[in-house]
């Protein structure tokens, strides 16, 4: 299903739902499914942790171009971003993942360069994790997609269902995060296109949850956390 979304995929949702998780994952499946170049930004410059850049030479070993801060170092993190994150926004040879930082203060980032995306070529997913704070109601999550529209000055096109407590998810996190996820897409009409998890836990998904089931690896955390 990777091949049929919009050409940008721009991931965004709260601190801690495993955003960059997908997103990385995804960069990853699509250089399998695509004709295209891949090129995955990561437009991060709030969040010190779990940064698609720190996955840099593994993703450009697997041919994805990498794109994030304009200034080089791993230890430095100064809120800039490298221009070159608009060449792939109008280049039709890339298939693009965008990575947003957490909230509509991350949003702001991506807002800069709103005007380079056409619409109907993009994709906007909401990452919800139904365990993190902020986003554990119905009310809570509409306010989520509403900060963050109105910061991107992009719509949210769909919902992954994202639930976990990292190595201790269970099938019930998954169907909690369902639970959610379905009222979500009730009050707002937008459709639940993915329910991503861990291998172990994605291939007992029940059938019934809402979403293309996408399994991921733990790129960005250490065996130790």
């Amino acid at each position: 299903m990777l091949k049929n979304d919009k050409r940008i995929r721009i991931f965004i949702g709260h601190y801690g739902s495993g955003k960059t998780e997908v997103a990385v994952n995804y960069a990853l499946k699509l250089t399998e499914v695509s004709e295209k170049k891949v090129a995955l930004a990561d437009l991060d410059v709030v969040n010190l942790y779990f940064r698609s850049r720190e996955r840099q030479k593994e993703l450009e070993d697997k041919g994805i171009r990498v794109i994030s801060s304009s200034i080089e170092g791993g230890a430095l993190d100064l809120p800039a971003v490298s221009a070159e994150v608009m060449s792939p926004m109008e280049d039709h040879s890339y298939d693009y993942v965008i990575d947003v930082g957490g909230d509509s203060v991350g949003g702001r980032v991506l807002g800069r360069f709103s005007h380079l995306i056409e619409e109907g070529d993009y994709d906007m997913f909401m990452i919800v994790n139904a365990n993190r704070e902020q986003t554990q109601t119905l009310d809570e999550v509409l306010n989520q997609i509403k900060s963050i529209e109105q910061t991107t000055r992009l719509k949210v096109t769909a919902l992954i269902n994202n639930t976990h407590l990292v190595r201790n998810t269970t099938i019930d996190d998954v169907i909690k995060g369902d639970s959610l996820v379905k009222q979500v897409s009730e009050a707002t009409g937008l459709q639940v296109r993915y329910v991503s998890a861990i291998e172990q836990i994605a291939n007992h998904i029940p059938e019934g949850t809402l979403g293309e089931v996408f399994k991921i690896n733990l790129m960005m955390r250490t065996d130790w956390m």
